[in-house]
């Protein structure tokens, strides 16, 4: 949506305002299924609720050309049903990743799935705009929703939500990730008050609001800002937009070795945990307020790039830390923080606009780099990696 929006705003003729709406309204649907979609793949298992979610916005992202052509709020809608599939997504991987993966290679495990995430923003704005300009650009949401199909029919016949349920898995592979993995009980009763009591829970939720703010600014507005203050055409905006996440994929996994390497080596795990945290906000912080100050488009793309690659080590970070504090429960937390993760994408990505037509870019970036700082004084303050849920 960030590439498409550019032709579709011209035809429709959607000012600042409008397109922040429209690109804040898949957050809407994403805000209501994170809570949701964690206790139900804690309960169930990621598998089915991950399968779920993929087929779901599989089918509303077919539908978003159709629902553009009906109105303005069919449009909405339909982004916000794309937002309640993909909300389940990131509770269910954590989820599964607790179960599948030992304490020791956790870190680079999440990076690495994560990363998928990273290059697919970069599958889709590299083809983005060569789809636009041969066929339109509702081919964009055709070709990329009927993927998930082909997806799906997969994850049904090779994904297992945990090892015992694997009937391909030797004994010997089984008995060494249940030996390294804290989480092995499915859960029953979600204790809530005891979850919202916890100084750690609360650190990992204000951490990822101040986080997101800046991510999904950069993620929706991106190609916009390539094109309104860089002068890059639709193609040139796509293509530019590949750098930072390409960046992201590699500095994540990059980070997540990082990461397991210094915990394998002695160093506490909230240590590591508040070392990659702080990277992952304070890099952003630095690029975007150097990225005010620069006159040419290579150094503009180039700080871009930074805050995206130093970003990824939030990998290692807050999002590594659900399963840290309460791995029977990670599906939950991270449905939770990313709550508040996604209150951030809606709120920031509407603002963006309404701040775009009154002031300047420099205003968007200011208010990105006051929430990193914040973030960083928090998760220092208050995070830990030891375990505080049972």
């Amino acid at each position: 949506m960030s590439i498409a929006i550019l032709p579709m705003s011209k035809e429709y003729n959607w000012n600042s305002t409008t397109v922040g709406l429209i690109q804040s309204s898949f957050f809407w649907g994403y805000l209501l299924t994170q809570i949701v979609g964690g206790i139900w793949a804690d309960k169930v298992g990621g598998k089915l609720v991950l399968g779920f979610g993929v087929i779901w916005w599989s089918i509303a992202t077919v539908l978003t050309p159709i629902a553009a052509r009906i109105s303005l709020p069919c449009l909405l809608v339909m982004r916000a049903f794309m937002g309640i599939g993909e909300g389940v997504a990131m509770p269910a991987m954590n989820n599964m990743i607790s179960k599948w993966i030992p304490v020791s290679e956790r870190s680079r495990a999440l990076s690495f799935v994560y990363s998928g995430m990273y290059l697919g923003s970069v599958t889709g704005l590299a083809f983005s705009p060569f789809l636009i300009h041969k066929f339109g650009w509702p081919s964009v949401f055709y070709s990329f929703g009927s993927l998930g199909s082909i997806w799906f029919a997969l994850w049904i016949a090779k994904a297992h939500s945990s090892p015992t349920e694997d009937p391909e898995i030797s004994a010997q592979e089984k008995r060494f990730i249940l030996e390294g993995s804290i989480s092995k009980e499915p859960v029953t009763v979600i204790p809530w008050k005891l979850i919202l009591s916890k100084a750690p829970v609360w650190a990992l939720i204000v951490s990822h609001f101040c986080h997101n703010w800046g991510t999904f600014i950069l993620l929706t507005w991106m190609p916009t800002y390539y094109n309104q203050v860089l002068k890059f055409n639709l193609m040139e905006s796509g293509l530019f937009c590949v750098l930072p996440w390409l960046t992201m994929a590699v500095f994540a996994n990059i980070g997540g070795w990082i990461a397991d390497t210094l915990i394998t080596k002695g160093l506490s795990v909230t240590s590591v945990r508040k070392i990659m945290q702080t990277i992952g906000f304070m890099g952003p912080a630095l690029s975007l307020s150097l990225l005010s100050r620069v006159r040419t488009p290579a150094l503009a793309v180039l700080c871009m790039a930074c805050s995206q690659g130093s970003d990824a080590f939030s990998q290692s970070g807050l999002y590594s830390n659900h399963q840290d504090i309460g791995p029977r429960y990670s599906g939950v937390l991270l449905g939770l923080s990313n709550t508040a993760g996604v209150l951030a994408g809606v709120l920031g990505t509407a603002a963006t606009g309404f701040i775009l037509q009154r002031g300047s870019w420099d205003d968007v970036f200011k208010v990105s780099i006051a929430l990193y700082l914040i973030g960083t004084l928090v998760w220092n303050l208050f995070a830990t990696g030891e375990k505080i849920l049972d």
